[in-house]
Formats: C-alpha cells, structure tokens, sequence
C-alpha cells in the first residue's frame, strides 16, 4: 500500500527556492514575493489518483494525476511552460520527472512522520521543501 498523502500542509522552510525560481527563469519581482509567501498545500489521494492544491495569498495552482500515467500540464501562473510528466512511486515515495525546454527537471514528494517534503530540481538546481500537517 503506498503512503498516505491526503491533508493540509503548511509550508515550514523552503531551502534554495529562490535559486529554483531563478533557474525557471522567473523575474526578480515575481521571485521576491513567491520567496515571502506563506504556502499551503491540500492533497487529495484515491489510490494512485491524486490532486494537488498548492494555496497562498498571491497564487494558487492545482493539478491532478493518476500515478503512472504521463500528462500534459501547463505551468500556468508559475513559469508558463507545457511539459510532459509522468508520476511514479519508488517506494513510499512520489517521484515526477518533467520533459520540456529545461533539463533535469521534476520533484519528489514524501513523508516522514506529520512532515511532507517536497524535493524541486531544474538543471543543476535542487531546492527543498518541508510542510508540516495541519490538524
């Protein structure tokens, strides 16, 4: 049985998220506010479906997908790209790689105890974030 990832999430730190963003080629001002933000993210899984809700005062995006399954997500309101993904497990963990104009990029989402992490990677990047359940 795979890991559990229904809840709310609050984010807690976000370590390297501004050389991420950089990366993505996102401009200064934009990056100064994405940095200051308080995030929120809401997961809803069914199995290997889930959908993915990530809330702030600034921004929100959603996006869902079925574990396995390669989709087309256009990163509307982040950097504004059409990627191909596809999601898969290794182990307990939620691993997205990204096909598109910028290499090596993808995620990885996991749980340990009442924290989620998020692992970003874009080129030779890697920025992470750690989210901690909200009751």
């Amino acid at each position: 049985m795979p890991a559990n990832f229904n809840g709310k999430w609050i984010l807690e730190t976000n370590d390297k998220f501004e050389e991420y963003l950089k990366v993505l080629n996102i401009d200064f001002a934009t990056r100064k506010i994405a940095i200051s933000l308080s995030q929120t993210k809401v997961i809803a899984q069914d199995g290997d479906e889930f959908n993915f809700k990530t809330l702030s005062t600034f921004r929100n995006y959603e996006h869902a997908f079925t574990v396995g399954v390669e989709f087309d997500e256009h990163t509307k309101g982040l950097d504004n790209r059409n990627i191909k993904c596809l999601v898969t497990w290794e182990g307990d963990k939620l691993v997205c790689i990204q096909k598109g104009e910028k290499a090596n990029r993808g995620w990885k989402h996991w749980i340990e105890g009442d924290k989620l992490y998020l692992e970003l990677k874009c080129e030779d990047v890697v920025c992470l974030q750690m989210f901690k359940k909200k009751e």
